[in-house]
């Protein structure tokens, strides 16, 4: 099926078999049997049951993985549901919706029409494996489709889903007690791996030189940090390790809830407020109230002085759990503790490229000099932790938009005269061709002089501009990666800078970034990291900021970014991920996002996941925790194997 646009295959269920309302998703396992790794994809299509006749009434939900030669993989479409007319409007500020409704699209899940299993065409063949199609999971909520009953509130005292049950669930508050004293007892008999040093770097390995700070190292063809005692040091952390990760807006929603507390109550210091929501049903909306479940579970489970006890438990958890890193979006007095090693996170500012789009915003301008100013700003507040022993390293900005190998210069294009990577491309271009005419015949334009050029705001035909519009790719990257650079090493000059935690990413980004970093940071949500590589040429060190997996059998709406069946699935993930990772040559470490489950009912911009180590009632994960726990004990030993 190489010469189709779409190879793949249409399964259609027979009309006895297309109602599938009593599940929660469709899986089926994937192996890459090729020699190419490849893109495959699952589409389900359902018609309304009322005028199933009409073609055009389909509607649509799609999921897709990527698969490296060799890799097996399940693939998952949750089977988000058609919201009923009596809650259009009520089911606001969350990224998913119980049991998936969905009131701008959803599946008309009572008649599945067909399954459409797919791969993105590629100039070579491409050989899949596919087996085990199936139907998961129950969703038996009737309470969502009973006109007769209002399904509100649907949040408990503890912040959890009502209309369900599961294992671990919290109930009662004494049982948040007792759930502590049983932990304290199993970190008590598994404090630790034994094979670790003070920082969480390999003891019984080679020592080399002692150091002030974390340094990079080739060691028998792989890459490692080697931590201030000189041991080989590989960065398995965890990011958000604080105390409001359950934070949600209430604002609009307060009959969600069936018992926040009173505005005289101990527990009215987690009220809050914020007005951060570049997405979802808060943007643009201004203050909204909040109020943080994470904290006030965490006083109802140790007293008055919970903020210190849990400070020290995060610690003594981490430990115990097998990861030695407090990674990105951390509290600052639980880390500057000086006893578990961490990475800092920064910030740019200035002005951004105006022509330029991204999912958390416009891309910062290199070459305005307010960017500089504000860079360095950033990092001297952070001068101090950034120059401990125990920092590992420091991260500059976050998931920024690099898009494809020419986007950066054609928003540089497509900005104001006064753009200051508009006015440093112009300055280029005149380096180059000194006349305008000579780049209207190479660019096939018209432009009637150089400050024309700057006026207008088109892009050009991007074929024939291309070896420009690629060179001044790289000088924006290059200029923000030079800046951001020197931003770190002035302020913490023998500190790690460890990139901008590339999302979206292309090569010729990486390949600037591998200019001035000392490790290569990427955010990667994908299920296995094993045969990740950087770009031919480049031998450089590279860290995993962010991944995770998420499941919805205990009481939460939606997976994250990479779902799976269950939690003991979730915990298999785990362990696989990181086995991939440990045994790939560039990988120096991977943190998990993040530490504790994200708020039932979302936080500011709405992401309202089940991604953490603990719930929201800060109640262990017990099948990721054992996860974690081997994989610490065994990640040097795996590191090591030839």
């Amino acid at each position: 099926m190489a010469d189709k646009d779409w190879p793949g295959i249409t399964y259609r269920p027979d009309e006895q078999s297309r109602d599938m309302s009593r599940f929660s998703s469709i899986a089926v396992d994937v192996r890459n049997i090729g020699d190419h790794e490849l893109t495959f994809a699952m589409r389900i299509d359902s018609l309304d049951s009322d005028v199933k006749e009409v073609e055009n009434n389909r509607d649509s939900k799609t999921e897709q993985v990527d698969l490296a030669p060799g890799e097996k993989q399940t693939l998952r479409v949750t089977l988000s549901r058609k919201m009923p007319d009596r809650l259009k409007g009520r089911l606001i500020g969350m990224r998913s919706n119980p049991v998936g409704l969905n009131e701008e699209g959803g599946l008309a899940v009572d008649w599945i029409d067909q399954i459409i299993l797919f791969a993105f065409k590629k100039p070579y063949a491409q050989t899949v494996e596919i087996s085990n199609l199936r139907l998961d999971g129950e969703a038996s909520e009737k309470i969502w489709f009973d006109d007769a009953v209002d399904p509100f509130p649907m949040i408990d005292t503890f912040g959890q889903y009502m209309h369900d049950d599961w294992p671990g669930k919290t109930h009662l508050q004494q049982e948040l007690v007792q759930k502590k004293e049983q932990e304290q007892k199993d970190i008590s008999a598994d404090p630790a791996p034994t094979q670790w040093d003070t920082f969480g770097g390999y003891a019984a390995g080679p020592q080399f030189e002692r150091s002030e700070h974390f340094r990079t190292r080739k060691y028998q063809g792989r890459w490692w940090l080697v931590d201030p005692e000189g041991y080989l040091f590989w960065s398995h952390g965890i990011d958000c390790v604080n105390s409001n990760n359950a934070t949600t807006p209430i604002t609009d929603r307060e009959f969600y809830f069936a018992d926040l507390p009173a505005k005289d109550s101990p527990l009215a210091v987690f009220y809050g407020g914020g007005d951060w929501a570049p997405h979802g049903y808060y943007e643009g909306r201004g203050h909204y109230k909040t109020f943080n479940f994470t904290g006030a579970n965490l006083y109802r489970k140790y007293g008055g002085d919970w903020k210190a006890i849990f400070n020290r438990r995060c610690h003594e958890r981490l430990r115990s759990w097998g990861l030695n890193t407090i990674a990105n979006w951390s509290d600052k007095s639980i880390y500057r503790m000086n006893r578990t090693p961490y990475v800092v996170t920064s910030g740019t500012g200035g002005r951004r490229i105006e022509g330029s789009t991204g999912y958390w915003g416009k891309f910062p301008d290199p070459f305005d000099p307010g960017f500089a100013e504000a860079t360095a700003k950033h990092m001297e507040y952070r001068r101090e932790e950034a120059n401990s022993t125990w920092c590992v390293g420091i991260f500059v900005d976050n998931e920024l938009a690099w898009g494809d190998e020419l986007s950066l210069a054609i928003a540089a294009l497509q900005s104001p005269a006064d753009q200051p990577a508009k006015i440093a491309f112009v300055k280029d271009l005149k380096a180059k061709y000194s006349e305008v005419s000579l780049l209207n015949e190479k660019w096939g334009t018209e432009y009637g002089s150089w400050d024309a050029l700057l006026t207008q705001q088109e892009s050009p035909d991007a074929e024939k501009a291309e070896d420009d519009l690629r060179a001044f790719y790289s000088h924006v990257a290059d200029e923000y990666f030079r800046v951001c650079r020197d931003a770190v090493k002035t302020v913490a000059p023998e500190t790690l800078y460890l990139g901008c935690r590339f999302a979206w990413v292309n090569d010729r980004a990486v390949r600037s970034a591998a200019k001035f970093c000392d490790v290569i940071g990427f955010n990667c949500y994908k299920y296995s990291v094993a045969d990740y590589k950087l770009p031919d040429g480049v031998d450089m060190p590279a860290i995993i900021g962010e991944y995770h997996f998420g499941a919805l059998d205990r009481g939460m709406f939606h997976t994250g970014l990479k779902p799976v069946e269950n939690q003991q699935v979730r915990a298999e993930a785990y362990r696989s991920y990181l086995t991939g990772a440990l045994k790939n040559p560039m990988w120096v470490g991977a943190h998990w996002f993040q530490y504790g489950d994200q708020a039932t009912t979302g936080r500011g911009d709405g992401e309202n996941y089940q991604i953490g180590f603990v719930d929201i009632t800060d109640t262990p994960y017990l099948e990721t925790i054992e996860a974690s726990r081997e994989i610490g004990k065994s990640m040097y030993l795996l590191r090591l194997q030839k």
